[in-house]
């Protein structure tokens, strides 16, 4: 572990200790947080019990197709730009300010489109993600170096084996760092909507939790939330640094 890395996990604990100490001296009130001890228990408890698998299993499926859908629709949208300078030029400005867009105002139309089912919750969640992923593929399509193009010229590759062979590993780190910004903004698109918008999944759960002052379960849920997002996240973090190191970028 690098000296940078050891410091964080260091201020990381001595964050969770400290609220540790706080919440068990009482100077923060138990109906607002709860030690994080008794979070970790919480989750505990709720993977033993299984009482909200199917929950989960709901909400993974949910965010599992968005990122699937918003990774290939981007890519492909990102590919489209790229291949189209004057599309691209027409679309930055509405790039630029796309997160502008608030787009729960867009869950009725998905609802007339898809019908009272889990599909506006992945919509929800594709629309959120699918443009970070195309402006990542656009960016490490237009860092792939000229020379390994000209090499695909010179064997005279056809575009999909140039595509295959050639620009996608060299702008794998940047097609890894699109598919994390995918995997978060696609759970914060469904649990989002699952918070108001759902009778079902861990959204749904965490808020029936929040209103009825059930901490643990809130709280255990959340922790769960986070620690399988960041195990995923740490994980592609992991492969993106390999393909750095592959082009002595580390």
């Amino acid at each position: 572990m690098s000296r940078a890395g050891f410091i964080r996990l260091l201020v990381v604990a001595a964050a969770i200790f400290a609220l540790e100490v706080a919440c068990r001296a009482g100077v923060i009130d138990a109906i607002t947080i709860i030690p994080p001890s008794a979070m970790a228990a919480g989750a505990w408890n709720l993977l033993v019990s299984g009482r909200y698998t199917q929950d989960i299993l709901l909400t993974l499926g949910s965010v599992g197709l968005a990122v699937v859908l918003a990774i290939v629709g981007g890519f492909g949208l990102g590919y489209v730009l790229f291949r189209l300078p004057r599309l691209r030029r027409a679309l930055d400005p509405l790039l630029a300010s796309y997160y502008a867009v608030p787009t729960f105002v867009f869950y009725p139309l998905f609802i007339v489109l898809f019908g009272l089912n889990r599909l506006p919750l992945v919509a929800i969640g594709f629309v959120f993600a699918v443009i970070a992923m195309a402006i990542n593929t656009l960016t490490g399509f237009e860092r792939v170096p000229p020379v390994l193009r000209r090499t695909a010229k010179a064997l005279r590759l056809s575009e999909p084996a140039t595509l295959v062979g050639i620009t996608m590993p060299a702008c794998a780190p940047y097609l890894l760092t699109g598919a994390k910004l995918v995997i978060a903004y696609s759970f914060i698109g469904v649990i989002a909507g699952e918070f108001v918008l759902s009778g079902a999944g861990v959204g749904h759960q965490i808020a029936f939790a929040y209103n009825n002052f059930d901490n643990p379960n809130m709280y255990g849920l959340m922790l769960l939330l986070i620690g399988f997002v960041s195990a995923l996240n740490m994980v592609l973090f992991a492969w993106e640094r390999r393909f750095y190191r592959r082009r002595g970028l580390t």
